[in-house]
């Protein structure tokens, strides 16, 4: 009778397997004997050791010595009072009364009249119009003198509008609409106009304000605490310019 082998029992197909675990287990061993350390073991004979007696070293005790400040020297002796018996006597004096009885006459001296002097406040050289006490008066004018600044404001814009060119303005070909040219000029103490300046929209336009303000007239000068001043004024052209 034949024996038949099992497909199963062959192990060739097994072995890369087996060399593979053989070669790990190997490598193992080789790893584990290179890291195995050995440690000598020693027993002491306490018969060689020599116990050393520690040394105990006294330390003194020390005792902060404090400065001590000498105490502050006595205050002086006092001086010897001499006691000196009265041997003169004090006379004393009697102070009199000084008021005045009915009774007593009151001579009355002449004197001589002490003259008042006052202190003239020193006022400002240019005085603005909106704030001076008496304003320019311009001629022909009356009234008081709300009226009277009422009439030179009233007079100045009509000499204004009746010696301006206005056909100036067209002239120059300036954009439409309002144009303003403001003059400030002063009216000194003695009623001329001086130091005239105009500001606008054009150089000719400025010459034509400068000109017709030179125009007006001589005015009374305005006061301040009684006393002529100068009054600074400023005026306002507006003109039209239509295309």
């Amino acid at each position: 009778m034949l024996v038949k082998k099992s497909s199963k029992a062959r192990l060739s197909p097994y072995r890369r397997l087996f060399f593979q675990l053989g070669l790990v287990l190997a490598l193992l061993l080789i790893y584990v004997a290179l890291e195995w350390k050995t440690v000598d073991r020693y027993i002491a004979d306490f018969n060689d050791v020599t116990i050393q007696n520690e040394e105990f070293i006294e330390i003194p005790v020390t005792q902060r010595i404090l400065e001590v400040k000498p105490p502050p020297p006595p205050p002086p002796a006092p001086e010897k009072i001499e006691i000196v018996t009265n041997e003169e006597d004090i006379i004393e004096t009697v102070l009199e009364s000084t008021e005045t009885d009915e009774s007593e006459f009151i001579e009355v001296t002449e004197y001589e009249e002490i003259e008042e002097i006052i202190e003239e406040e020193e006022v400002e050289k240019d005085v603005p119009f909106a704030i001076i006490e008496e304003a320019p008066i311009y001629p022909g004018c009356k009234g008081d003198k709300k009226a009277l600044r009422a009439c030179l404001q009233d007079k100045i814009n009509k000499h204004v509008t009746k010696h301006f060119k206005v056909d100036l303005a067209q002239e120059l070909g300036l954009e439409a609409g309002k144009k303003k040219v403001y003059v400030q000029f002063k009216i000194d103490k003695t009623g001329e106009i001086i130091d005239i300046r105009a500001r606008g929209p054009h150089v000719r336009l400025e010459k034509e304000a400068i000109r017709v303000v030179n125009l007006l007239p001589k005015m009374t000068p305005g006061k301040q605490r009684t006393k002529p001043v100068r009054v600074s004024y400023t005026l306002p052209i507006t003109l039209e310019v239509i295309q």
